[in-house]
């Protein structure tokens, strides 16, 4: 048997983990990196870059669409499908290459390209070796979810993974699910032609958003594509190369079948906990399969931390990057471990239009009792907003009416993910209140006066009466 290698830090993933063993390296002290997928995690690899790189063409296509409204007229373009997927497979590929290249040009950190499994509390069989250290990072990510529907496995059906690499442009889609992965993607395909079915559960798309900007957002992009919410798929059957999928209405219980040439099934992420040998250390995990850490991100075990997907606080990349400074300091000081500050985490939609938030919905506050004070604005009623003719958009803005301290911000319309940051800047400097937006000075006309409209534009009357 071989010996058991041992190191200060060991990180089970190549994601935002992999910085932490970067900057353990830095401090002198030895770092194991176990990834055995392509380097640079699910973000890199499978989500949110070749995600965006794909809905930027999306984005383009839309603006050809919408030329005329701008005196320019388009007859005639073309999409180049395989070309489109290629350029966004190239560079990713490109990417992690390097990040692997790099790391294997290294003695510390170490990579051990392949699966590793917990046989022992802080012993990992990485296939041939065995590794240990007294401190460990679980950085292992997530995968798309499957929801149990007769007739699905086997189907050949496609997950997000799939999707970002599929070389044939769908002639029709059926997309199970309504979350943001599920509406982002039907965005890249049917701005590019696609025709799209949406099979969604709950009453509106996109659920956990302000359940005001969930409503617009769903008449908008039922105006667009085949939205069904408040049906669910009850059967899936495969006819040569044509989906037949059952869907079942929930109050109804009413049946009708939708075919289409692609199926994508996009109902959420679960956690890869499960195929790292946890039972064998003693950590925790929830009902749902996500690690249960204390507020230093240390696991019910002493000396083994993670981050990312794996803990399902937020699956974004910027909280697990957010994460990865916390582990960093926590792992290396027993004696001053600080706890991680998610105040003010911002999320954005990259559909079309484009959805952000930050901080608590209408909701949740209401849900709370909370005694706040709503701002709205629309984008139509700003020179910028005319000017690009942005007749939907809008950003809601949600404040303490006593403090006047910002409790929420939710932007649906054109440039949403970067516009939200003026608020997320606010709600983390000084008081957080409403006036740190309403006293600065912006540039006339842009798009940014919106935000200050809504800030400006706050109705501090009862919220029970709207």
């Amino acid at each position: 048997m071989r010996k058991v290698q041992k190191f200060d830090l060991i990180v089970i993933g190549s994601g935002s983990g992999l910085d932490v063993a970067n900057f353990v390296a830095e401090e002198g002290l030895s770092a194991a990196v176990v990834e055995d997928g392509p380097l640079g995690g699910t973000c890199l690899n499978r989500g949110c870059i070749p995600s965006k790189m794909l809905i930027h063409s999306a984005d383009v296509m839309d603006t050809i669409k919408n030329a005329h409204k701008f005196g320019i007229q388009i007859s005639d373009y073309k999409v180049d499908f395989p070309s489109i997927v290629e350029r966004v497979t190239r560079s990713v590929d490109s990417d992690s290459q390097g990040i692997e290249k790099s790391l294997r040009s290294v003695d510390n950190p170490k990579l051990f390209k392949s699966k590793g499994k917990f046989i022992e509390p802080k012993t990992l069989q990485v296939g041939s070796d065995r590794i240990t250290a007294d401190k460990i990072l679980l950085s292992s990510g997530g995968r798309p979810s499957i929801p149990k529907v007769e007739g699905l496995e086997g189907s050949g059906f496609m997950t997000s993974d799939e999707a970002l690499r599929i070389r044939s442009q769908p002639r029709i889609l059926t997309i199970i699910g309504g979350g943001y992965i599920a509406v982002e993607l039907a965005h890249f395909f049917g701005s590019l032609g696609t025709t799209i079915n949406i099979v969604q559960r709950r009453p509106v798309l996109v659920p956990n958003e302000d359940q005001e900007v969930a409503r617009e957002f769903t008449r908008i992009f039922g105006e667009k594509y085949n939205v069904l919410t408040g049906w669910e798929p009850s059967k899936v059957s495969k006819r040569g190369e044509e989906f037949d999928v059952t869907i079942r209405n929930v109050k109804t219980q009413k049946t009708r079948d939708l075919q289409s040439d692609q199926l994508l099934v996009a109902v959420g992420r679960t956690p890869n906990s499960d195929a790292i040998g946890l039972e064998n250390t003693g950590v925790k995990t929830d009902k749902k399969g996500y690690i249960i850490t204390d507020e230093f991100l240390e696991t019910s075990v002493k000396g083994i931390f993670a981050l990312g997907d794996s803990l399902g606080h937020y699956l974004f990349k910027h909280s697990a990057n957010l994460e990865a400074a916390y582990d960093f300091n926590n792992i290396l000081n027993d004696d001053n471990k600080i706890p991680v500050d998610y105040n003010a985490m911002p999320h954005a939609i990259f559909s079309s239009p484009q959805i952000a938030g930050v901080g608590k919905t209408e909701q949740e506050l209401r849900a709370e009792n909370a005694d706040y004070a709503v701002g709205r604005y629309k984008y139509s009623d700003t020179a910028m907003g005319d000017a690009i003719e942005d007749q939907e958009g809008f950003v809601k803005i949600l404040v303490d009416r006593a403090t006047k301290k910002i409790l929420g911000c939710h932007i649906m319309g054109t440039e949403a993910s970067t516009l939200i940051h003026e608020v997320v800047i606010a709600m983390k400097s000084g008081e957080g209140s409403v006036g740190n937006v309403t006293t600065a000075v912006f540039v006339h006309p842009t798009l940014s006066e919106v935000v200050q409209r809504a800030a400006t534009n706050i109705q501090y009357y009862n919220h029970e009466t709207h």
